[in-house]
């Protein structure tokens, strides 16, 4: 398996924007001439202020989530039910996070459709969210356009009817797990790391799996398996020149069709996590993803970078999925060579979507549905809903100032 064999996302948090914006220096001068969001919403004094109070709540957040897993870590040695139970519930915390960041910083407007495969499962509802009615465990694919994809992915787990955003599993590069804070905090959520060689990692991704597919008993003797959605990024990486010319490459190399709008999906690791999965999830659903304004030849990444979207006030106009779903019964598990035909056919249906999209600035409209689209934005249900991720650091700090109360009285009562 070879680095784009490794299904995750490419996954930085933002920070490759500074690493890369020297060597981009044709993407900017196209970016002046055009962006899709129009010219800069703010100032360079305006910018700076933006990113400094981001960075102080982002980070402050963050430290509260970390001190949160931490207070709950001894949890593990005592009943491992209650400590995923409880990670679960930090990681609905930074999904909580990272909604209100972009609500704040990065408004920005998701349009959802689907096929006929999904229809009934997306709803609007009468305030004008999204309700989405997918399974409790499942394989999400999808393609991989900008850094940022996996937190308007992460939000559609928050916008589920049954709130999945505690539960969903991502595969990252090795190196992340080494940022300060966040880095502790995603092994607490049970990510998965990768190094992204095959010696080393198929044994972890087959551990990592084998847990994420456990059968457990309830106190009357049911079988259940935990909630999970396990995402997956299957070209390996977002969509970039260098990585356009990769794929062009192997598609020539391997006389194969080149894409025009995704990136030939590399399908051993994929194939590999569907195989540790199988009888332990029905369904793999998948969502293609496009961002309105980049014109034929642009890579959002260019456009839509980290300070951009949530310093400079250039967020996507809108976010646009369209949904589909296979069982997995129906996908060619058996053979590694039939399975790569087959997602290979379904990223080609991928690019017939790209180009409608590209032509018509939608996908096709619900099918099954009155509404043929549901237009919403990345949004808690409460405004006040974030001052949920203090909550155990409060009672902590509560109970600490009572028993510091306690002790005082008592030395004075023996004094």
């Amino acid at each position: 398996m070879s680095q784009e064999d490794i299904p995750g996302p490419d996954v930085d948090l933002g920070l490759k924007d500074a690493a890369n914006g020297s060597s981009k220096k044709s993407a900017l001068a196209s970016q002046a001439a055009h962006h899709p969001s129009g010219k800069a919403g703010h100032g360079p004094i305006v910018k700076f202020l933006r990113g400094f109070v981001f960075a102080v709540y982002f980070w402050s957040c963050c430290l509260v989530i970390g001190v949160t897993q931490l207070i709950g870590a001894p949890l593990y040695f005592v009943n491992k039910d209650m400590y995923y139970a409880y990670m679960a519930m930090t990681k609905r915390s930074f999904a909580l996070v990272i909604t209100v960041m972009t609500r704040i910083w990065g408004r920005t407007m998701i349009r959802v459709s689907g096929d006929e495969s999904v229809a009934g499962q997306i709803k609007k509802m009468p305030d004008g969210t999204v309700q989405f009615d997918f399974p409790e465990r499942l394989v999400l694919i999808a393609n991989h356009q900008i850094y940022t994809d996996w937190l308007y992915l992460w939000w559609v787990g928050y916008a589920n009817r049954i709130g999945m955003h505690g539960h969903i599993y991502i595969i990252l590069k090795d190196s992340l797990r080494w940022i300060p804070i966040m880095g502790t905090g995603m092994m607490f959520f049970g990510f998965i790391f990768m190094s992204r060689k095959m010696a080393t990692d198929r044994p972890r991704l087959a551990h990592r799996l084998q847990k994420l597919r456990q059968l457990k008993s309830d106190p009357n003797g049911n079988k259940y398996y935990d909630p999970m959605w396990l995402l997956l990024f299957p070209e390996g990486t977002n969509l970039s020149a260098n990585g356009r010319r990769k794929s062009s490459t192997w598609a020539a190399k391997n006389d194969l069709q080149d894409p025009e709008h995704v990136m030939l999906p590399r399908s051993t690791g994929t194939f590999f996590c569907l195989n540790e999965l199988k009888g332990s999830v029905e369904y793999v659903y998948d969502c293609t993803v496009a961002y309105e304004g980049i014109k034929r030849g642009e890579y959002g990444e260019e456009l839509f970078t980290l300070s951009g979207t949530y310093f400079a006030g250039r967020p996507p106009k809108s976010v646009n999925f369209h949904w589909r779903r296979f069982r997995l019964a129906d996908i060619p598990l058996d053979d590694p060579k039939e399975f790569e035909e087959w997602l290979r056919n379904e990223w080609y249906k991928k690019d017939k979507l790209m180009e409608i999209f590209m032509k018509e600035g939608r996908f096709p409209p619900m099918t099954g549905s009155a509404t043929p689209y549901v237009e919403t934005e990345v949004r808690t249900r409460s405004p006040f809903e974030i001052l949920q991720i203090f909550s155990v650091v409060g009672i902590a700090a509560l109970m600490w100032n009572n028993v510091q109360k306690l002790y005082t009285a008592v030395n004075k009562m023996f004094s």
